[in-house]
């Protein structure tokens, strides 16, 4: 199966198309695609998506955040790893380094440090934050956060929408709601301030 929407298959090309509007986006350097997976493969990591999270997961419950999250490829599905690596890739990343012009040669990480699958169920929220930018493991700094949704039919009133704000924290100058096959692709710096703070209220 094909990683990518037919109508994108030429990510270089994509990438270039693109490369403007990720650099010159406020806040800061970013960009939203929509369907750029394939849909039936985002359908089969989304059937497969654990479950069990909370029991074979992380869970995170403070004042900064109440979520969970996996980042334990042993615990993955087959087509959730391939998926990944297909993220992790030569052609992805250097999708992804064309896009956002970064000097230094992008890296992947095989650790999927603060990456993998992440859930937040009803009364979850992450607040406004910058994300750390020191690898703990490689040591190298973080460059990218590549974020992909998969919420079927999900509305604004369920909170969960992601928003950046400015520099100086004091606006929120863009909210992105969480739908299906969105992904969005941002800039790691100290000034990246992003979260979804409006606690998530879905009623299923």
């Amino acid at each position: 199966m094909n990683f990518l929407n037919e109508n994108n298959n030429n990510l270089e090309v994509l990438a270039k198309q693109k490369k403007v509007e990720y650099i010159e986006a406020k806040p800061f350097p970013h960009i939203v695609i929509d369907n750029l997976f394939n849909e039936q493969l985002l359908n089969n990591v989304l059937n497969e998506f654990p479950s069990n999270i909370d029991e074979i997961g992380d869970k995170f419950d403070n004042k900064v955040e109440k979520k969970l999250s996996l980042n334990d490829t042993n615990k993955f599905s087959h087509e959730t790893n391939n998926f990944i690596n297909f993220l992790n890739s030569k052609k992805f990343i250097n999708f992804l380094q064309i896009l956002t012009d970064v000097n230094e040669k992008l890296i992947p990480d095989p650790y999927l440090i603060g990456g993998g699958l992440h859930e937040l169920k009803n009364k979850g929220y992450l607040n406004i934050h910058a994300d750390f930018n020191l690898h703990p493991s490689m040591k190298l700094d973080r460059r990218l956060n590549l974020l992909i949704y998969l919420n079927k039919n999900w509305k604004s009133d369920f909170g969960g929408s992601l928003e950046l704000w400015n520099k100086s924290m004091e606006n929120c100058e863009k909210k992105i709601i969480p739908l299906f096959n969105k992904t969005v692709i941002f800039s790691t710096t100290d000034y990246s301030y992003h979260g979804n703070p409006e606690i998530i209220n879905h009623p299923e």
